[in-house]
């Protein structure tokens, strides 16, 4: 099964139309996809994992294997509700906590914030064109997003660590992402991740060629109306290496309202034989338009 990839380079092409279809098939069926010639600097990229696994080496490794979770693994025979990983979450926007981590290295800060500076530049320019492929407002999704300081934005950096007995316990349980649109760079090396579609678990291999991988959480699926899903997906534990990810965010702030965007509900409320009416007048024509005249049919009533 051949994952969705996105060629950012070709949006300004001869080939923009067929890229944008292809965005839009991939948020509609698959709800997760890679980007190829994104804007994201690729030598900031190797740093930021560079500096990452530094970090887990320095900080992060002792600790795990000392903890009750790698205890557990020797003495029960499944672990369950429980997730094998090491982990830490960082706020990027409206406001960082990043200092709130002492034994980050200030070399790594440094990076994660112009790494983070660009991948949300990245997430923006997304979320307009899925708003170019839903006909809305070209900045909808940023609006919806941003309550009185705008959209959030938070890193979850995770390492998912070598383990004897990977069928006993995984890396992180099955669910879907509760925010909006999750910007992931992953291990180039050790597999991990699966998502699930048309009933089967589906591997999604390592990056490469510096490609990003995206999924769409829980909230652009209401605010699309359903027409964008939020797919369940999972990390399995590995026997040979520790799989590294950084998922980066775009979220909703706190106080945003998110409900449906008012243009993708279909019309309710009205009388059938006022459809009727309408329909014997344009039932040759595209329904689209027949819909919206009903919403506003049901408005005025």
């Amino acid at each position: 099964m051949e994952i969705p990839v996105i060629d950012f380079e070709v949006l300004c092409g001869d080939s923009r139309k067929e890229t944008m279809e292809l965005l839009h098939q991939a948020c509609e069926n698959w709800g997760f996809f890679k980007i190829a010639n994104h804007s994201v600097d690729v030598v900031l990229m190797e740093k930021v994992k560079r500096l990452v696994n530094l970090h887990y080496e320095e900080h992060m490794k002792k600790s795990f294997y000392e903890s009750d979770v790698a205890a557990r693994l020797k003495s029960e025979s499944v672990l369950v509700d429980t997730d094998w990983e090491s982990t830490f979450f960082i706020w990027h926007r409206p406001t960082s906590n990043i200092h709130e981590f002492t034994n980050i290295s200030e070399e790594l800060r440094k990076t994660m914030d112009e790494y983070i500076a660009q991948v949300t530049e990245l997430a923006e320019k997304l979320s307009e064109l899925m708003c170019e492929n839903l006909s809305l407002e070209k900045d909808y999704i940023k609006k919806a997003f941003s309550g009185k300081l705008g959209p959030s934005v938070g890193t979850k950096v995770a390492k998912y660590p070598r383990c004897s007995q990977p069928e006993l316990v995984t890396g992180l349980r099955a669910h879907t992402d509760a925010g909006g649109i999750i910007l992931l760079l992953q291990d180039d090396q050790v597999p991990g991740l699966e998502f699930y579609k048309d009933g089967k678990w589906v591997q999604i291999p390592p990056s490469t060629n510096n490609t990003i991988f995206v999924n769409t959480g829980d909230q652009v699926e209401v605010l699309s109306n359903g027409r964008y899903k939020s797919i369940l997906h999972r990390v399995m534990a590995d026997k040979d290496g520790s799989r590294l990810s950084i998922a980066t965010f775009y979220n909703p702030s706190g106080d945003a309202i998110i409900s449906p965007a008012p243009k993708l509900l279909y019309p309710g409320n009205y009388h059938f034989k006022d459809y009727l009416n309408l329909y014997v007048q344009t039932k040759f024509a595209d329904k689209d338009p027949r819909f919206e005249s009903m919403k506003k049919m049901a408005k005025c009533e």
